[in-house]
C-alpha cells in the first residue's frame, strides 16, 4: 500500500515535492510535510526509499518521522549558510562549550516540543556536518538535536558520520533510544540535563570521542541533574569510522589524529547538575575506553549501579571514578560529591599497560561508598619500579580524563582520597612482567578487601599504604587476614 496524505495520518514526503534522488535539496518538501502533519493534529511523515539531500529539518509536536527501508537523509554540503538554520541565542555560553549551547544549527532539530519520534530502518548520513563546533552559527554540526522536549522516541535508525554530535539531547524528559546503530567520528549520544531516559540495544562506534556520554551542563541557564537513566544491552567500540557498519572492523587509522580510540560510556565532561539514580547493565566494550564516572563542576554523582559488563582491548582505565574541582560554573558553587556507586560482574581483557582502575577524590573531599565486586581484569603489564615511585599530581582543576595523573602507580587499583571502599571477589592479572604494586591506597579510610587477588608474572609489592586508616583484609591470597587501624606508610608483600 502506498503511503500518502490521505491514508490514516500518514504523510508521504513525495506527495509534497520531495525527489529523493540525492541531487535535489529536499528539506523544504520534508518540512512542508511535517507542517501538514502538525496542522492535521499529528501524524507520521514517511520517507520511502531514496536519498534525500537536506538542510535543516524542523520537528513539531505530535509528529513522527519514519525513515523507510532504503531511505537516507543526507546532510547537504551545498550553501550551508542557506540550507541550515543558524544557531539560536543561548541562555549562556560561559560554562559549557559552544556546541552544547545551541541546538538549531543541526540537520534535524526540535525545541520545546512533546510527543515526537524519529523511527524506522532508514539512515541519517551527516555528510555536510562539521566535525568541529560550527562557531560561526551558520554551519550545522549535529545530526539530531533536541532542546527542552518531552515524550521523545528515537528507534531503529542508523546514523553514519554524525558530525560533532550524532544525537544531542538537552533537557529532554521521558526519552527512549532503542536499537540505534551509530558509526561516527565524534560523540555518539550525549544526554545532558535529562530525566527518565531509557537507552537500549544500541551499537555506537566512535574512534575519536565518547560513544555514550551523560552530561549535566549549565546550558539551560541553571544546574539540572541527569537522573533516572537506564542503559542496557549496548555495544561501544572505537574502530575506524565506517568499518563498524560495513563489518570490516578496521583499526588502521585510529591513531591518525594522535588519539587513541575512545568509544566508551562516560559521565561528567559537563557536571554542573550531577547524576542521580543511574543503572547500566549488559554492555560490551570493544577496542575503546572503559567506564568513566566523573563530577568536576559541583554536581553530585550518586546512586549508580553498573553490572554485567565485558570489555576487550581497553586503551585506558577500565574503571575510572573522579571527583574534581574544575568548577566551570557560577562563582561560589561548592565542590560536588561522588558516592554510592556499585560496580559488579565485570570482566576485562587486554588493558593498556600504563593504566589501572582508579578511584580518586580531592584532599578533604573523599569519594565515598564505593563497591567493586566480582571483577576480573587482565592488564597487559610492562610497568616499572620507577613508575611505582613517581609522585602523582592532584590535577584538581584539570579536565577529567583517564590518564590525567600520568602513568598509573599501580598495576591493579589506585585509590586516593576515598572512604568506605569495599572490594569483594576482585582479581587482577598481568599478562607480562610488571614491577608496580598491585594496589596503592593513599589518604583512604574504611577499606574492606575480601577475596581480593593480584596475580602477576613478576612483580613488586602487593599493597602500598600512605595515610590509610581502618583497612580490613580477609581471605585474600598472598595477604594475611588483618586489620590495620592506621598506617602512615606501609608496604605489604
Amino acid at each position: 500500500m502506498a503511503f500518502s496524505q490521505q491514508t490514516g495520518g500518514l504523510f508521504n514526503v513525495k506527495d509534497y515535492g520531495a525527489i529523493g534522488d540525492g541531487k535535489a535539496i529536499d528539506s523544504r518538501a520534508i518540512n512542508e510535510t511535517i507542517i501538514a502533519a502538525s496542522k492535521a493534529g499529528g501524524g507520521t511523515v514517511y520517507l520511502p526509499a531514496g536519498d534525500y539531500l537536506s538542510g535543516s529539518i524542523r520537528l513539531t509536536s505530535n509528529v513522527a518521522v519514519y525513515l523507510g527501508q532504503g531511505s537516507t537523509i543526507i546532510a547537504t554540503t551545498d550553501s550551508p549558510e542557506v540550507n541550515y538554520d543558524s544557531a539560536e541565542a543561548s541562555a549562556n555560553t560561559v560554562y559549557q562549550d559552544y556546541g552544547h549551547s545551541h541546538w538549531h544549527n543541526a540537520l534535524i532539530w526540535g525545541d520545546s516540543l512533546h510527543d515526537i519520534s524519529i523511527i524506522g530502518p532508514g539512515k541519517i548520513y551527516g555528510k555536510g556536518l562539521v566535525k568541529d563546533w560550527a562557531k560561526d552559527g551558520k554551519t550545522a554540526d549535529k545530526s539530531i538535536s533536541l532542546h527542552e522536549c518531552y515524550n521523545v522516541t528515537i528507534r531503529d535508525v542508523t546514523i553514519v558520520h554524525g558530525g560533532w554530535f550524532a544525537i544531542l539531547a538537552t533537557g529532554v524528559d521521558n526519552f527512549t533510544l532503542d536499537n540505534l546503530k551509530i558509526d561516527t567520528n565524534r560523540d555518539g549520544i550525549d544526554i545532558d540535563c535529562c530525566k527518565n531516559v531509557r537507552v537500549s540495544n544500541c551499537s555506537i562506534n566512535s574512534p575519536y570521542d565518547d560513544g555514550l556520554c551523560l552530561k549535566s551542563s549549565y546550558a539551560l541557564g541553571y544546574a539540572r541533574a541527569t537522573e533516572n537513566v537506564t542503559i542496557t544491552n549496548c555495544q561501544l567500540s572505537g574502530y575506524d569510522e565506517g568499518t563498524f557498519l560495513d563489518g570490516t572492523f578496521k583499526r588502521l587509522n585510529s591513531g591518525r589524529y594522535g588519539y587513541r580510540p575512545t568509544g566508551r560510556i562516560k559521565f561528567g565532561t559537563e557536571s554542573n547538575g550531577g547524576f542521580e539514580n543511574i543503572a547500566i547493565t549488559n554492555c560490551v566494550f570493544d577496542y575503546c575506553g572503559g567506564l568513566a564516572l566523573e563530577s568536576v563542576d559541583g554536581g553530585h554523582l550518586e546512586d549508580v549501579t553498573i553490572s554485567n559488563i565485558t570489555m576487550r582491548d581497553i586503551v585506558n582505565d577500565p574503571i575510572f571514578l573522579r571527583l574534581g574541582a574544575r568548577m566551570r560554573g557560577p562563582q561560589g558553587t561548592p565542590i560536588g560529591e561522588l558516592r554510592r556507586v556499585k560496580i559488579s560482574n565485570v570482566i576485562v581483557y587486554g588493558v593498556d599497560s600504563m593504566h589501572c582502575c582508579t578511584v580518586c577524590g580531592l584532599p578533604g573531599h573523599d569519594v565515598e561508598d564505593i563497591q567493586l565486586s566480582n571483577i576480573v581484569v587482565y592488564y597487559k603489564g610492562g610497568g616499572s619500579r620507577e613508575q611505582a615511585e613517581q609522585e602523582i599530581p592532584e590535577n584538581e582543576n584539570e579536565y577529567p580524563e583517564p590518564g590525567m595523573f600520568g602513568p598509573a602507580p599501580a598495576c591493579g587499583l589506585f585509590v586516593r582520597h576515598a572512604a568506605n571502599v569495599q572490594l569483594r571477589d576482585v582479581q587482577f592479572h598481568s599478562l607480562s612482567p610488571d614491577y608496580r604494586p598491585a594496589f596503592v591506597f593513599d589518604d583512604a579510610r574504611e577499606i574492606y578487601m575480601n577475596h581480593v587477588a593480584a596475580e602477576k608474572e613478576i612483580g613488586g609489592d602487593k599493597l602500598i599504604l600512605n595515610n590509610v586508616s581502618d583497612l580490613n583484609i580477609y581471605q585474600s591470597p598472598g595477604l594475611p587476614d588483618q586489620r590495620i587501624e592506621n598506617a602512615k606508610h606501609a608496604v605489604l608483600q
